[in-house]
Protein backbone atom coordinates (compact mmCIF):
# COMPACT_ATOMS: atom_id res chain seq x y z
CA UNK A 1 0.00 0.00 0.00
CA UNK A 2 1.55 3.30 -1.04
CA UNK A 3 1.90 6.32 1.24
CA UNK A 4 -0.97 8.29 -0.35
CA UNK A 5 -3.46 5.49 0.23
CA UNK A 6 -2.26 5.05 3.84
CA UNK A 7 -2.68 8.76 4.43
CA UNK A 8 -6.20 8.69 2.96
CA UNK A 9 -7.37 5.90 5.27
CA UNK A 10 -5.68 7.54 8.24
CA UNK A 11 -7.35 10.87 7.63
CA UNK A 12 -10.72 9.23 6.96
CA UNK A 13 -10.55 7.24 10.19
CA UNK A 14 -9.58 10.37 12.14
CA UNK A 15 -12.53 12.26 10.70
CA UNK A 16 -14.88 9.47 11.71
CA UNK A 17 -13.49 9.53 15.23
CA UNK A 18 -13.89 13.30 15.47
CA UNK A 19 -17.41 13.20 14.14
CA UNK A 20 -18.28 10.45 16.58
CA UNK A 21 -20.79 8.80 14.23
CA UNK A 22 -23.49 6.99 16.13
CA UNK A 23 -26.37 5.05 14.56
CA UNK A 24 -29.29 5.53 16.96
CA UNK A 25 -32.59 3.69 16.81
CA UNK A 26 -35.64 5.99 16.95
CA UNK A 27 -38.89 5.12 18.71
CA UNK A 28 -41.89 3.75 16.78
CA UNK A 29 -43.89 6.57 15.19
CA UNK A 30 -46.95 4.78 13.80
CA UNK A 31 -50.41 4.04 15.11
CA UNK A 32 -52.02 1.34 13.00
CA UNK A 33 -51.48 -1.47 12.49
CA UNK A 34 -48.23 -2.26 14.34
CA UNK A 35 -45.98 -1.82 11.31
CA UNK A 36 -42.72 -1.82 13.26
CA UNK A 37 -40.91 -4.33 15.40
CA UNK A 38 -37.62 -4.00 17.22
CA UNK A 39 -36.36 -7.21 15.61
CA UNK A 40 -35.12 -5.42 12.49
CA UNK A 41 -33.80 -2.27 14.17
CA UNK A 42 -30.15 -1.40 13.80
CA UNK A 43 -28.14 -1.67 16.98
CA UNK A 44 -26.64 1.43 18.54
CA UNK A 45 -23.07 1.42 17.44
CA UNK A 46 -20.27 3.94 17.65
CA UNK A 47 -18.15 4.17 14.50
CA UNK A 48 -14.46 4.85 15.06
CA UNK A 49 -12.86 3.23 12.01
CA UNK A 50 -13.70 2.58 8.37
CA UNK A 51 -14.08 -1.10 9.25
CA UNK A 52 -16.71 -0.19 11.85
CA UNK A 53 -18.57 1.82 9.21
CA UNK A 54 -18.40 -1.11 6.80
CA UNK A 55 -19.64 -3.53 9.46
CA UNK A 56 -22.52 -1.20 10.31
CA UNK A 57 -23.65 -1.07 6.70
CA UNK A 58 -23.39 -4.86 6.38
CA UNK A 59 -25.41 -5.27 9.59
CA UNK A 60 -28.14 -2.90 8.34
CA UNK A 61 -28.35 -4.67 4.98
CA UNK A 62 -28.58 -8.11 6.61
CA UNK A 63 -31.38 -7.03 8.96
CA UNK A 64 -33.52 -5.10 6.47
CA UNK A 65 -33.12 -7.14 3.26
CA UNK A 66 -35.50 -9.96 4.35
CA UNK A 67 -38.39 -7.46 4.59
CA UNK A 68 -38.02 -6.48 0.91
CA UNK A 69 -39.99 -8.63 -1.53
CA UNK A 70 -40.12 -9.21 -5.27
CA UNK A 71 -43.51 -8.50 -6.88
CA UNK A 72 -44.54 -10.12 -10.16
CA UNK A 73 -47.76 -9.26 -11.96
CA UNK A 74 -49.75 -10.66 -14.86
CA UNK A 75 -52.47 -9.20 -17.05
CA UNK A 76 -54.21 -11.19 -19.76
CA UNK A 77 -55.45 -9.30 -22.79
CA UNK A 78 -57.28 -10.35 -25.92
CA UNK A 79 -55.67 -9.04 -29.10
CA UNK A 80 -56.78 -9.34 -32.69
CA UNK A 81 -54.24 -10.68 -35.15
CA UNK A 82 -54.50 -11.06 -38.91
CA UNK A 83 -53.39 -14.25 -40.60
CA UNK A 84 -50.39 -13.10 -42.70
CA UNK A 85 -51.16 -15.80 -45.31
CA UNK A 86 -54.85 -14.96 -45.68
CA UNK A 87 -54.18 -12.98 -48.87
CA UNK A 88 -52.87 -16.14 -50.58
CA UNK A 89 -55.97 -18.15 -49.72
CA UNK A 90 -59.40 -18.23 -51.36
CA UNK A 91 -58.07 -17.26 -54.82
CA UNK A 92 -61.52 -17.50 -56.38
CA UNK A 93 -62.95 -14.46 -54.64
CA UNK A 94 -64.44 -16.05 -51.55
CA UNK A 95 -64.48 -13.91 -48.43
CA UNK A 96 -61.17 -14.09 -46.61
CA UNK A 97 -61.22 -14.95 -42.90
CA UNK A 98 -61.25 -11.97 -40.55
CA UNK A 99 -58.80 -11.26 -37.74
CA UNK A 100 -58.41 -13.93 -35.07
CA UNK A 101 -58.57 -13.26 -31.32
CA UNK A 102 -55.70 -14.48 -29.19
CA UNK A 103 -54.83 -14.08 -25.54
CA UNK A 104 -51.65 -12.23 -24.66
CA UNK A 105 -50.20 -12.26 -21.14
CA UNK A 106 -48.31 -9.16 -20.07
CA UNK A 107 -45.92 -9.67 -17.15
CA UNK A 108 -44.44 -7.05 -14.83
CA UNK A 109 -41.73 -6.89 -12.18
CA UNK A 110 -41.30 -4.67 -9.15
CA UNK A 111 -40.47 -4.62 -5.47
CA UNK A 112 -42.25 -4.06 -2.18
CA UNK A 113 -41.57 -3.67 1.54
CA UNK A 114 -43.27 -5.62 4.34
CA UNK A 115 -44.15 -3.08 7.02
CA UNK A 116 -46.30 -5.13 9.41
CA UNK A 117 -46.58 -8.64 10.75
CA UNK A 118 -50.18 -8.65 9.48
CA UNK A 119 -48.72 -8.80 5.97
CA UNK A 120 -49.20 -5.26 4.68
CA UNK A 121 -46.76 -4.44 1.89
CA UNK A 122 -45.96 -0.94 0.61
CA UNK A 123 -45.19 -0.58 -3.09
CA UNK A 124 -45.81 1.73 -6.06
CA UNK A 125 -49.14 2.09 -7.80
CA UNK A 126 -47.45 1.77 -11.19
CA UNK A 127 -46.08 -1.65 -10.16
CA UNK A 128 -49.51 -3.23 -9.67
CA UNK A 129 -51.86 -1.00 -11.71
CA UNK A 130 -53.98 -2.68 -14.41
CA UNK A 131 -53.04 -6.23 -13.42
CA UNK A 132 -55.10 -9.39 -12.97
CA UNK A 133 -52.74 -11.26 -10.66
CA UNK A 134 -50.18 -10.14 -8.06
CA UNK A 135 -47.63 -12.52 -6.58
CA UNK A 136 -45.00 -11.85 -3.94
CA UNK A 137 -41.71 -13.75 -3.60
CA UNK A 138 -40.27 -13.63 -0.09
CA UNK A 139 -36.64 -13.52 0.92
CA UNK A 140 -36.68 -17.28 1.68
CA UNK A 141 -37.91 -18.03 -1.85
CA UNK A 142 -41.55 -18.75 -0.99
CA UNK A 143 -44.08 -17.29 -3.42
CA UNK A 144 -47.53 -16.22 -2.20
CA UNK A 145 -50.52 -14.52 -3.79
CA UNK A 146 -51.27 -10.95 -2.78
CA UNK A 147 -54.54 -9.06 -2.57
CA UNK A 148 -54.87 -5.40 -3.48
CA UNK A 149 -55.87 -3.28 -0.47
CA UNK A 150 -55.88 0.06 -2.27
CA UNK A 151 -54.01 2.49 -4.49
CA UNK A 152 -53.41 6.21 -4.77
CA UNK A 153 -52.27 7.15 -8.30
CA UNK A 154 -51.81 10.78 -7.28
CA UNK A 155 -48.82 9.85 -5.10
CA UNK A 156 -47.98 6.51 -6.79
CA UNK A 157 -48.50 4.63 -3.52
CA UNK A 158 -50.17 1.22 -3.31
CA UNK A 159 -50.82 -1.23 -0.48
CA UNK A 160 -51.13 -4.99 -0.97
CA UNK A 161 -51.53 -7.75 1.62
CA UNK A 162 -50.10 -11.24 1.91
CA UNK A 163 -50.88 -14.13 4.24
CA UNK A 164 -47.85 -15.85 5.77
CA UNK A 165 -46.45 -16.70 9.20
CA UNK A 166 -43.46 -15.06 10.88
CA UNK A 167 -43.04 -12.34 8.30
CA UNK A 168 -39.89 -10.19 8.57
CA UNK A 169 -40.67 -6.47 8.79
CA UNK A 170 -38.74 -3.25 8.52
CA UNK A 171 -39.05 -0.44 11.01
CA UNK A 172 -40.52 2.80 9.66
CA UNK A 173 -38.33 5.86 10.22
CA UNK A 174 -38.86 9.59 9.90
CA UNK A 175 -38.10 10.86 6.39
CA UNK A 176 -38.30 14.47 7.61
CA UNK A 177 -34.98 13.90 9.41
CA UNK A 178 -33.23 12.81 6.21
CA UNK A 179 -30.68 15.39 5.08
CA UNK A 180 -28.84 15.93 1.82
CA UNK A 181 -25.60 14.00 2.11
CA UNK A 182 -27.05 11.27 4.36
CA UNK A 183 -26.01 7.70 3.57
CA UNK A 184 -28.81 5.44 2.30
CA UNK A 185 -29.26 1.92 0.96
CA UNK A 186 -31.61 1.04 -1.92
CA UNK A 187 -32.91 -2.54 -1.82
CA UNK A 188 -35.04 -4.20 -4.49
CA UNK A 189 -35.21 -6.45 -7.54
CA UNK A 190 -33.68 -4.57 -10.48
CA UNK A 191 -34.03 -5.78 -14.06
CA UNK A 192 -34.95 -9.43 -13.36
CA UNK A 193 -36.11 -11.84 -10.64
CA UNK A 194 -32.64 -13.37 -10.64
CA UNK A 195 -31.28 -10.09 -9.23
CA UNK A 196 -33.73 -9.95 -6.32
CA UNK A 197 -32.59 -8.38 -3.03
CA UNK A 198 -29.88 -6.30 -4.63
CA UNK A 199 -28.44 -3.72 -2.22
CA UNK A 200 -26.90 -0.49 -3.51
CA UNK A 201 -25.28 2.26 -1.46
CA UNK A 202 -25.25 6.02 -1.94
CA UNK A 203 -26.25 9.35 -0.49
CA UNK A 204 -29.29 11.59 -0.53
CA UNK A 205 -28.35 13.99 -3.32
CA UNK A 206 -31.40 16.29 -3.10
CA UNK A 207 -34.77 16.75 -1.38
CA UNK A 208 -38.12 18.08 -2.50
CA UNK A 209 -37.97 17.02 -6.14
CA UNK A 210 -41.17 17.09 -8.23
CA UNK A 211 -41.95 14.53 -10.96
CA UNK A 212 -45.07 15.95 -12.56
CA UNK A 213 -45.01 13.41 -15.37
CA UNK A 214 -45.33 10.62 -12.79
CA UNK A 215 -47.54 11.99 -10.02
CA UNK A 216 -49.63 15.02 -9.22
CA UNK A 217 -48.23 15.27 -5.71
CA UNK A 218 -44.56 14.65 -5.07
CA UNK A 219 -41.84 15.57 -2.63
CA UNK A 220 -39.27 13.07 -3.84
CA UNK A 221 -35.97 12.15 -2.25
CA UNK A 222 -33.20 12.08 -4.86
CA UNK A 223 -30.32 9.62 -4.49
CA UNK A 224 -27.29 8.37 -6.38
CA UNK A 225 -27.75 4.86 -4.95
CA UNK A 226 -28.23 2.64 -8.01
CA UNK A 227 -31.93 2.30 -8.90
CA UNK A 228 -33.00 0.47 -12.05
CA UNK A 229 -36.27 -0.79 -13.55
CA UNK A 230 -37.64 -3.39 -11.12
CA UNK A 231 -36.46 -1.43 -8.07
CA UNK A 232 -39.81 0.42 -8.03
CA UNK A 233 -41.59 -0.15 -4.73
CA UNK A 234 -38.39 -1.23 -2.97
CA UNK A 235 -36.88 0.15 0.21
CA UNK A 236 -34.71 3.18 0.88
CA UNK A 237 -33.02 2.52 4.22
CA UNK A 238 -31.16 5.05 6.37
CA UNK A 239 -28.21 4.43 8.67
CA UNK A 240 -30.54 3.67 11.58
CA UNK A 241 -31.70 0.63 9.62
CA UNK A 242 -35.12 2.24 9.16
CA UNK A 243 -37.35 2.66 6.13
CA UNK A 244 -37.26 6.29 4.97
CA UNK A 245 -38.47 6.01 1.37
CA UNK A 246 -40.12 3.89 -1.30
CA UNK A 247 -37.94 3.79 -4.42
CA UNK A 248 -40.07 4.89 -7.37
CA UNK A 249 -38.36 6.31 -10.43
CA UNK A 250 -35.14 7.09 -12.26
CA UNK A 251 -33.98 9.96 -14.43
CA UNK A 252 -32.12 8.33 -17.29
CA UNK A 253 -31.11 8.90 -20.89
CA UNK A 254 -30.20 5.26 -21.34
CA UNK A 255 -33.14 3.60 -19.57
CA UNK A 256 -30.84 2.32 -16.82
CA UNK A 257 -29.14 3.84 -13.80
CA UNK A 258 -27.49 7.19 -14.50
CA UNK A 259 -26.95 8.05 -10.85
CA UNK A 260 -30.26 9.87 -10.33
CA UNK A 261 -33.06 7.95 -8.62
CA UNK A 262 -36.11 9.05 -6.68
CA UNK A 263 -38.01 7.76 -3.66
CA UNK A 264 -41.32 8.71 -2.06
CA UNK A 265 -40.70 9.93 1.52
CA UNK A 266 -41.97 7.29 3.91
CA UNK A 267 -43.87 9.86 5.99
CA UNK A 268 -46.06 10.58 2.96
CA UNK A 269 -46.33 6.91 1.98
CA UNK A 270 -47.32 5.88 5.50
CA UNK A 271 -49.97 8.59 5.73
CA UNK A 272 -51.49 7.37 2.46
CA UNK A 273 -51.27 3.76 3.64
CA UNK A 274 -53.08 4.50 6.90
CA UNK A 275 -55.93 6.16 4.99
CA UNK A 276 -56.17 3.26 2.55
CA UNK A 277 -56.29 0.65 5.31
CA UNK A 278 -58.73 2.59 7.51
CA UNK A 279 -61.06 4.13 4.94
CA UNK A 280 -60.31 2.71 1.50
CA UNK A 281 -59.83 6.27 0.24
CA UNK A 282 -57.33 9.05 0.77
CA UNK A 283 -58.41 12.37 2.25
CA UNK A 284 -56.19 15.40 1.61
CA UNK A 285 -55.90 18.75 3.26
CA UNK A 286 -57.29 21.71 1.31
CA UNK A 287 -56.68 25.46 1.54
CA UNK A 288 -58.67 26.89 -1.34
CA UNK A 289 -56.13 29.11 -3.09
CA UNK A 290 -54.56 29.47 -6.51
CA UNK A 291 -51.01 30.64 -7.03
CA UNK A 292 -49.95 33.66 -9.05
CA UNK A 293 -46.30 32.66 -9.20
CA UNK A 294 -43.19 31.67 -7.28
CA UNK A 295 -40.66 33.97 -5.68
CA UNK A 296 -37.12 33.68 -7.04
CA UNK A 297 -34.31 36.21 -6.80
CA UNK A 298 -35.57 38.24 -9.77
CA UNK A 299 -39.10 38.34 -8.38
CA UNK A 300 -37.76 39.28 -4.94
CA UNK A 301 -35.78 42.17 -6.43
CA UNK A 302 -38.78 43.40 -8.38
CA UNK A 303 -41.07 43.24 -5.32
CA UNK A 304 -38.52 44.62 -2.87
CA UNK A 305 -38.45 41.46 -0.75
CA UNK A 306 -35.69 40.33 1.57
CA UNK A 307 -36.41 36.63 0.87
CA UNK A 308 -36.13 34.86 -2.48
CA UNK A 309 -38.47 31.96 -1.83
CA UNK A 310 -42.16 31.25 -1.40
CA UNK A 311 -45.36 31.39 -3.44
CA UNK A 312 -47.59 34.32 -4.30
CA UNK A 313 -51.30 33.88 -3.59
CA UNK A 314 -53.18 34.69 -6.78
CA UNK A 315 -56.75 33.86 -5.78
CA UNK A 316 -58.44 33.05 -2.48
CA UNK A 317 -61.62 31.08 -3.08
CA UNK A 318 -64.55 32.56 -1.22
CA UNK A 319 -65.77 30.59 1.78
CA UNK A 320 -62.88 28.12 1.71
CA UNK A 321 -60.42 27.55 4.64
CA UNK A 322 -57.85 30.13 3.48
CA UNK A 323 -60.56 32.77 3.11
CA UNK A 324 -61.97 32.03 6.56
CA UNK A 325 -58.47 32.32 8.09
CA UNK A 326 -57.85 35.74 6.51
CA UNK A 327 -55.38 34.89 3.75
CA UNK A 328 -55.45 37.51 0.98
CA UNK A 329 -54.46 37.85 -2.66
CA UNK A 330 -50.80 38.84 -3.16
CA UNK A 331 -49.83 37.40 0.23
CA UNK A 332 -46.50 35.57 -0.03
CA UNK A 333 -46.41 32.22 1.79
CA UNK A 334 -42.84 31.43 2.83
CA UNK A 335 -43.30 28.62 5.38
CA UNK A 336 -45.66 25.91 6.59
CA UNK A 337 -45.39 24.99 10.28
CA UNK A 338 -41.94 26.58 10.31
CA UNK A 339 -40.65 24.64 7.28
CA UNK A 340 -39.46 26.83 4.41
CA UNK A 341 -41.44 26.67 1.17
CA UNK A 342 -39.61 27.32 -2.07
CA UNK A 343 -42.07 26.43 -4.83
CA UNK A 344 -45.70 25.65 -5.57
CA UNK A 345 -45.21 21.88 -6.04
CA UNK A 346 -43.59 21.51 -2.63
CA UNK A 347 -46.27 23.68 -1.03
CA UNK A 348 -49.30 21.87 -2.41
CA UNK A 349 -47.74 18.47 -1.64
CA UNK A 350 -47.13 19.61 1.93
CA UNK A 351 -50.76 20.67 2.32
CA UNK A 352 -52.14 17.58 0.58
CA UNK A 353 -50.08 15.31 2.86
CA UNK A 354 -52.05 16.62 5.85
CA UNK A 355 -55.56 15.66 6.85
CA UNK A 356 -58.75 17.71 6.81
CA UNK A 357 -59.15 19.32 10.21
CA UNK A 358 -55.41 19.73 10.78
CA UNK A 359 -54.25 23.19 11.74
CA UNK A 360 -51.32 24.66 9.82
CA UNK A 361 -49.31 27.75 10.66
CA UNK A 362 -48.52 29.69 7.50
CA UNK A 363 -45.62 32.14 7.54
CA UNK A 364 -46.80 35.03 5.35
CA UNK A 365 -45.32 38.29 4.10
CA UNK A 366 -47.96 40.98 3.47
CA UNK A 367 -46.94 44.48 2.43
CA UNK A 368 -43.44 43.83 3.76
CA UNK A 369 -44.70 42.67 7.17
CA UNK A 370 -44.24 39.12 8.46
CA UNK A 371 -47.46 37.48 9.65
CA UNK A 372 -48.49 34.12 11.06
CA UNK A 373 -51.86 32.84 9.86
CA UNK A 374 -53.31 29.64 11.28
CA UNK A 375 -55.63 27.76 8.91
CA UNK A 376 -57.83 24.76 9.68
CA UNK A 377 -57.63 22.63 6.55
CA UNK A 378 -60.73 21.51 4.71
CA UNK A 379 -61.23 18.43 2.57
CA UNK A 380 -60.12 18.43 -1.03
CA UNK A 381 -62.88 17.38 -3.38
CA UNK A 382 -61.21 15.46 -6.17
CA UNK A 383 -62.06 12.60 -8.43
CA UNK A 384 -58.79 10.66 -8.28
CA UNK A 385 -58.76 9.27 -4.75
CA UNK A 386 -57.50 5.93 -3.59
CA UNK A 387 -59.92 3.04 -3.76
CA UNK A 388 -59.92 -0.73 -3.52
CA UNK A 389 -60.41 -0.90 -7.29
CA UNK A 390 -58.73 1.08 -10.04
CA UNK A 391 -61.34 3.31 -11.68
CA UNK A 392 -61.99 2.83 -15.41
CA UNK A 393 -59.12 0.37 -15.84
CA UNK A 394 -60.42 -1.16 -19.05
CA UNK A 395 -61.38 2.22 -20.51
CA UNK A 396 -57.95 3.69 -19.71
CA UNK A 397 -56.32 0.66 -21.32
CA UNK A 398 -58.38 1.13 -24.49
CA UNK A 399 -57.64 4.83 -24.73
CA UNK A 400 -53.95 4.63 -23.89
CA UNK A 401 -54.10 7.92 -22.01
CA UNK A 402 -55.68 9.55 -18.96
CA UNK A 403 -57.04 13.03 -18.32
CA UNK A 404 -57.19 15.29 -15.28
CA UNK A 405 -59.07 18.38 -14.18
CA UNK A 406 -58.03 21.63 -15.85
CA UNK A 407 -57.69 24.21 -13.07
CA UNK A 408 -56.26 27.70 -13.07
CA UNK A 409 -52.80 26.52 -12.04
CA UNK A 410 -52.60 24.02 -14.88
CA UNK A 411 -53.82 26.68 -17.31
CA UNK A 412 -51.04 28.97 -16.14
CA UNK A 413 -48.41 26.26 -16.60
CA UNK A 414 -49.70 25.42 -20.09
CA UNK A 415 -50.11 29.09 -21.00
CA UNK A 416 -53.80 28.49 -21.73
CA UNK A 417 -56.23 31.39 -21.39
CA UNK A 418 -58.71 31.30 -18.49
CA UNK A 419 -61.66 31.13 -20.92
CA UNK A 420 -60.72 27.65 -22.11
CA UNK A 421 -62.70 24.82 -20.48
CA UNK A 422 -61.91 21.13 -20.75
CA UNK A 423 -59.63 18.41 -19.40
CA UNK A 424 -55.86 18.01 -19.70
CA UNK A 425 -54.02 14.90 -20.92
CA UNK A 426 -51.75 14.01 -18.00
CA UNK A 427 -50.42 10.64 -19.18
CA UNK A 428 -50.22 8.95 -22.58
CA UNK A 429 -48.61 5.78 -23.85
CA UNK A 430 -46.35 6.23 -26.86
CA UNK A 431 -47.64 2.89 -28.14
CA UNK A 432 -51.26 4.11 -28.20
CA UNK A 433 -53.12 5.01 -31.37
CA UNK A 434 -54.03 8.39 -29.85
CA UNK A 435 -50.31 9.23 -29.51
CA UNK A 436 -49.59 8.04 -33.04
CA UNK A 437 -52.40 10.29 -34.31
CA UNK A 438 -50.83 13.32 -32.62
CA UNK A 439 -52.27 13.59 -29.10
CA UNK A 440 -49.68 14.79 -26.58
CA UNK A 441 -49.31 15.11 -22.84
CA UNK A 442 -50.46 18.61 -21.88
CA UNK A 443 -53.07 18.83 -24.64
CA UNK A 444 -56.39 20.27 -23.47
CA UNK A 445 -59.41 18.32 -24.73
CA UNK A 446 -62.41 20.65 -24.98
CA UNK A 447 -64.91 18.32 -26.66
CA UNK A 448 -65.53 14.68 -27.59
CA UNK A 449 -67.35 14.24 -30.93
CA UNK A 450 -68.04 17.99 -30.82
CA UNK A 451 -69.75 17.75 -27.43
CA UNK A 452 -68.07 19.97 -24.84
CA UNK A 453 -66.53 18.38 -21.73
CA UNK A 454 -65.39 20.27 -18.64
CA UNK A 455 -64.55 17.51 -16.14
CA UNK A 456 -62.86 14.09 -16.32
CA UNK A 457 -66.26 12.48 -15.54
CA UNK A 458 -67.87 14.17 -18.53
CA UNK A 459 -64.96 13.16 -20.76
CA UNK A 460 -65.07 9.47 -19.77
CA UNK A 461 -68.88 9.42 -20.00
CA UNK A 462 -68.76 10.67 -23.58
CA UNK A 463 -66.09 8.14 -24.50
CA UNK A 464 -68.16 5.35 -22.95
CA UNK A 465 -71.17 6.44 -24.99
CA UNK A 466 -69.12 6.26 -28.18
CA UNK A 467 -67.93 2.76 -27.33
CA UNK A 468 -71.48 1.60 -26.54
CA UNK A 469 -72.65 3.04 -29.86
CA UNK A 470 -70.09 0.87 -31.61
CA UNK A 471 -67.91 3.75 -32.81
CA UNK A 472 -64.55 2.65 -34.16
CA UNK A 473 -62.94 6.08 -33.86
CA UNK A 474 -63.34 9.12 -31.63
CA UNK A 475 -62.98 12.76 -32.65
CA UNK A 476 -61.39 15.12 -30.13
CA UNK A 477 -61.24 18.90 -30.19
CA UNK A 478 -57.89 19.91 -28.71
CA UNK A 479 -56.36 23.20 -27.58
CA UNK A 480 -52.57 23.37 -27.78
CA UNK A 481 -50.82 26.69 -27.17
CA UNK A 482 -54.18 28.42 -27.68
CA UNK A 483 -54.58 26.89 -31.13
CA UNK A 484 -57.57 24.63 -31.84
CA UNK A 485 -57.12 21.39 -33.76
CA UNK A 486 -58.95 18.11 -34.33
CA UNK A 487 -57.50 14.69 -33.55
CA UNK A 488 -59.24 11.41 -34.43
CA UNK A 489 -58.01 8.07 -33.14
CA UNK A 490 -59.17 4.48 -33.20
CA UNK A 491 -60.34 2.54 -30.14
Amino acid sequence: MNTAVKNFFGVAAAILVLLGFKFATNETRVSLPDYNTDVTSAENRSVTTLKDLNNSIVDIAEKTNPAVVTITTEKTQEVQVMDPFAMFRNPFGQQRPGPQTREYTQRGLGSGVIVSEEGYVLTNNHVIANTDEIKVRLYNGDEVSATLVGTDPMTDVAVIKIEADNLPTVKIGNSDDLKVGSFVLAIGSPLSENLAHTVSFGIVSARGRSLNDLTIYGDYIQTDAAINPGNSGGAMIDMNGELVGINSAIASRSGGNDGIGFAIPVNLAKRIMDDIIENGTVSRGYLGIQTAGEVDQTMANAMGLDVSRGIIVGEVLEGEPADKAGLKEEDIIVSVNGDEIRNWDAFRTKIASMKPGDEVDLGVIRNGQELSIVVTLGKRNEEEVASVTVKDEELTEKLGFTVAKLDSDVKRQLEITEEVEGVVVNRIKESSNAFERGLQKGDVITSVKRKKVQTPEEFYDEVQKSIKNGDKAILLTVERKNLKQFIAFEI
